[in-house]
């Protein structure tokens, strides 16, 4: 079933604590993962909470990639969501994971925009992003 984009929803449990409540640890691993999975990177956000905690958000020409930590339980929510054919959100899954130093995780994968449910034919020929600039 074709769609407009593809949405990791992820569940790391037993990561590193002090990764996971480092804001800029966390900023740099999670652009490097936009990157890795072959995206567009235009503008990032990050926050450190009190006592501890990080949320951020990659903005992507592709969409989007973005944590919530919870450092005094080893866990982190992150979502990946993509867009179109030259992006792979389980790139950025894998380096996640391994950067994170998760030793268990949970993962949903749903279409977003499903073409029958728009009314796109499946012979389109939509290209996501193709030849946009983004400045």
């Amino acid at each position: 079933m074709k769609s407009l984009g593809r949405h990791l929803l992820i569940e790391f449990y037993d990561c590193d604590e002090k990764i996971l409540d480092d804001v800029a640890a966390i900023e740099d691993h999670m652009r490097t993962a936009a990157r890795r999975a072959n995206s567009t990177i235009v503008n990032s956000t990050f926050h450190r909470f009190s006592p501890y905690g990080v949320s951020g958000v990659v903005v992507i020409a592709e969409s989007h990639l973005s944590i919530h930590t919870w450092p005094e339980y080893g866990y982190a929510a992150v979502d990946l969501f993509t867009c179109g054919e030259s992006v792979d959100p389980w790139k950025a899954f894998e380096y996640l994971k391994d950067v994170l130093k998760s030793k268990r995780e949970s993962t949903v994968e749903l279409k977003r925009g499903e073409y029958e449910k728009i009314g796109i034919s499946d012979d389109s020929s939509y290209k996501a992003l193709e030849g946009v600039e983004i400045g």
